[in-house]
């Protein structure tokens, strides 16, 4: 062999018996414990394994979320270990009270959460072992804009009259009635079936075919979570409200003899005489609910369309007393003072009210005014008849028994 071929095999022989000592290098080689050389990645994989906490956190909702429900949305639960901690926070900082379970194994926020906020969660378990595992995310719940609620009366734990519907107005336009009636049902203890009627797209009333069962119980349950009312808008709320139906009392106004008589568990209790509407501003005639009462109120003319030519009220008295409100539109049963005794039972002289003898500033007690406001409550029904006008809306105020059964049900997306 060659001088030069003898140094370009030696050149190659170390070239790779460098690599293979490269390659050793890195590996690792197959040194064990004990022999002097270092773990092996399995030994490493698996150390490290029977260091790591058996619990597993589970954050709901995910992390990221958005549109997330105010109610059943948040939720911190944990396999095969119990919580130790759980943190919930807004993004400014504050803090929101929660519920950890007997077990450990689930915590839940105390309340409900607010509408538009993001909320950072971060929670810590222990397994068994004592070993401690940890997990955090954020959401945030969902905006205004893309949701609904619905205002209801009467309030819960109220007792109402026998004409009380249960009245809901959304304050958003609802166009997926039925999904968002099947989200809502009102039973009431007497067995009477009650059906919702839809006025518009942001009302919906329910009452059963007759007058509510005198010391009936009503119950009225919302579950609107995260039923979608219209596109990209979905509910909020979860509540359950009852309230109670007392006695039966109906006052029937006669506007042609001026007198109404009050009618209390099918007896009459009392004959009053009253001013109604005149000829020029005749009252509605129909069945309806008192919706709201007032000691005093101020009642202005211009409000309700009676107004001359300079906008100013054709009337203005700023301390009506016992007002109770029949209608929206502005239609009351209420005290008056300013009349003069001579005009009940004699002559109806009112803007379409119905007026009863009172006393300046309501502090009389002994007068036809001062009995009915105190002998009546919300949701009494008060009767309109014989005044020459037509019948009252049944959308206007809380008046829906003026809709025969067939159309009330016709109404309905059950």
């Amino acid at each position: 062999m060659t001088d030069s071929k003898r140094r370009k095999s030696l050149a190659a022989a170390s070239a790779v018996l460098g690599g293979v000592l490269a390659l050793s290098a890195c590996s690792g080689g197959d040194d064990k414990a004990g022999s002097g050389g270092k773990e092996s990645q399995a030994q490493v994989d698996e150390a490290a394994a029977k260091k790591t906490s058996a619990a597993r956190i589970k954050i709901m909702p995910k992390d990221g979320a958005d549109n997330a429900s105010i109610n059943n949305a948040a939720k911190v639960t944990v396999a095969d270990g119990t919580l130790s901690k759980v943190t919930m926070q807004t993004a400014d900082g504050d803090s929101v009270p929660g519920t950890l379970s007997a077990d450990k194994t689930s915590w839940k926020p105390s309340s409900q959460l607010e509408r538009s906020t993001t909320y950072k969660l971060n929670a810590s378990a222990k397994d068994k072992d004592g070993r401690v595992a940890h997990e955090n995310g954020s959401f945030t719940t969902v905006a205004p804009a893309n949701s609904f609620i619905g205002n209801f009366t009467p309030e819960d734990g109220s007792t109402v009259g026998v004409g009380m519907p249960v009245s809901i107005n959304f304050d958003k336009a609802i166009t997926d009635k039925k999904a968002v009636q099947a989200g809502i049902s009102v039973n009431t203890t007497s067995g009477q079936e009650v059906v919702g009627h839809w006025f518009n797209g942001n009302r919906l009333d329910f009452r059963p075919k007759d007058y509510w069962k005198a010391g009936s119980t009503v119950t009225l349950k919302l579950n609107l979570d995260g039923v979608e009312g219209a596109k990209g808008v979905y509910g909020v709320q979860q509540k359950t409200i009852t309230f109670k139906i007392g006695r039966n009392q109906v006052t029937t106004v006669d506007a042609a003899s001026k007198t109404m008589k009050i009618t209390r568990d099918g007896k009459t209790i009392k004959t009053i005489p009253i001013s109604a509407g005149s000829p020029e501003h005749k009252t509605y005639q129909g069945q309806m609910v008192i919706s709201e009462k007032y000691k005093e109120t101020r009642m202005d003319g211009a409000t309700v369309g009676f107004a001359d030519g300079d906008g100013k009220g054709e009337y203005d008295i700023k301390d009506v007393p016992h007002a109770m409100r029949l209608s929206s539109s502005g239609t009351f049963i209420h005290g008056n003072y300013w009349g003069g005794s001579g005009i009940f039972g004699s002559a109806n002289t009112s803007h379409g009210c119905v007026g009863i003898q009172d006393a300046k500033g309501a502090g009389d007690p002994n007068t036809p005014g001062a009995w009915f406001y105190n002998n009546s409550m919300v949701g009494d029904i008060v009767n309109v008849t014989n005044t020459g006008d037509k019948t009252i809306a049944p959308d206007n105020g809380l008046n829906g028994w003026n809709m025969d059964w067939s159309q009330w049900t016709a109404g309905s997306e059950a």
